[in-house]
C-alpha cells in the first residue's frame, strides 16, 4: 500500500485520488511528490513561433493550467503552486500586462466550477496588492469560494519573487524585535519560514520548468532548497497531462538525500574514515 493509500486508511488529510490516479502512482517505481511547483514558461515563445501575438500563447497557456490543475488533483497531489505572475513582468509592455491581468480575472471566474467540481482550494501568495483591482476581485471572491474545499490546494503566485517574499519577511521580523516580541537571539531558520507568504504549506517536492530555461528565475527560493528540479524542452501552452506524468516519473526515479546519505550507504562503504571533508572534489 503507498503511503498517500494508508494516510486515507487512517483518516489523513491526502486529497481525494481517483481511480487512474490511484493506478499510476502504484505503479511508480519510487516516491510520488506530494507537493509540486511549476514554473510556466513558454507562452510568447510559442506564439511567436507560430507567427501569432504573444499575447495568444498566454491565453493557450490558461488551457494548460486547467488540464495541469485537473490531473494533479486527479493523481492525488496535496499541493500545486503555479508561477503565474513574476514582480519582473511587471516591466513588460503595458498592452501585455493588461491582457495577462484581464486573463486572470477571466480565469478565475471561468474556472470556478472546475475547481468546485474537483474540490479544489484556491489561494494566492505574492504582493497581491500590486494587482489591479478587477484581477484583485476576482481572485478574492474565488478564494472564498473554494475555501471549504477539502482537495488539492492550488496556489498562484502573482506579482511574486523568492528575494521580495525574504525581504518582506525579514521586514516584519524586524517589526517584531522593534516591539519586543522576538529576541533577536531566537531568530532562526524555523522564525523566518513563519513570516513568509504562506508558512503552513510544505516545500515543493519537485518544481518543474517548461521551455527549457535551465534557472529558478526567483521563484521559491527559500522553499525550493531540496526540491527536486525537472526541466522540459516542450513550452507551456503544450504540456498538459502526459507531460506532467512523465515528470513524476522521473521523479520517482530520484535518490532525495538532503545532505546526507541514503540508508546504508555508509555500511557499503565501509564505515566512516573521517570527520573532515575531502580536499578535492564534489560533496555528493
Amino acid at each position: 500500500m503507498s503511503r498517500a493509500s494508508a494516510a486515507r486508511s487512517e483518516g489523513g488529510s491526502f486529497p481525494p485520488i481517483g481511480r487512474d490516479g490511484l493506478e499510476f502512482r502504484e505503479a511508480l517505481d519510487g516516491p510520488f511528490p506530494d507537493d509540486i511547483a511549476i514554473i510556466m514558461d513558454g507562452n510568447g515563445r510559442w506564439a511567436q513561433n507560430r507567427g501569432w501575438m504573444r499575447v495568444l500563447g498566454h491565453k493557450e497557456g490558461t488551457e494548460s493550467v486547467r488540464a495541469i490543475t485537473t490531473t494533479a488533483a486527479e493523481l492525488g497531489v496535496n499541493s500545486l503552486t503555479l508561477y503565474a505572475f513574476s514582480r519582473e513582468n511587471w516591466k513588460r509592455p503595458d498592452f501585455e500586462v493588461t491582457r495577462l491581468m484581464r486573463l486572470l480575472r477571466l480565469f478565475l471566474r471561468r474556472e470556478r466550477r472546475t475547481l468546485m467540481d474537483n474540490r479544489i482550494r484556491l489561494m494566492a501568495i505574492g504582493r497581491l496588492d500590486d494587482l489591479p483591482r478587477f484581477a484583485q476581485d476576482a481572485l478574492e471572491e474565488t478564494m472564498a469560494l473554494t475555501a471549504n474545499n477539502e482537495g488539492m490546494l492550488l496556489r498562484l503566485a502573482l506579482s511574486y519573487g523568492g528575494r521580495t517574499e525574504l525581504a518582506d519577511a525579514a521586514r516584519s521580523i524586524g517589526r517584531e524585535i522593534a516591539a519586543g516580541r522576538i529576541d533577536p537571539d531566537d531568530v532562526d531558520e524555523s522564525t523566518l519560514q513563519r513570516f513568509l507568504y504562506d508558512p503552513e504549506t510544505p516545500d515543493p517536492d519537485l518544481v518543474i520548468r517548461t521551455a527549457g530555461e535551465m534557472r529558478l528565475s526567483n521563484f521559491l527560493l527559500w522553499q525550493a532548497s531540496y526540491a527536486e528540479f525537472y526541466v522540459t524542452d516542450v513550452c507551456w501552452p503544450e504540456f498538459r497531462r502526459e507531460q506532467l506524468l512523465d515528470a513524476i516519473r522521473a521523479y520517482a526515479g530520484r535518490k532525495r538525500k538532503f545532505g546526507g546519505l541514503l540508508p546504508g550507504a555508509e555500511a557499503r562503504r565501509g564505515g566512516a574514515r573521517s570527520v573532515h571533508p575531502r580536499r578535492s572534489g564534489p560533496v555528493a
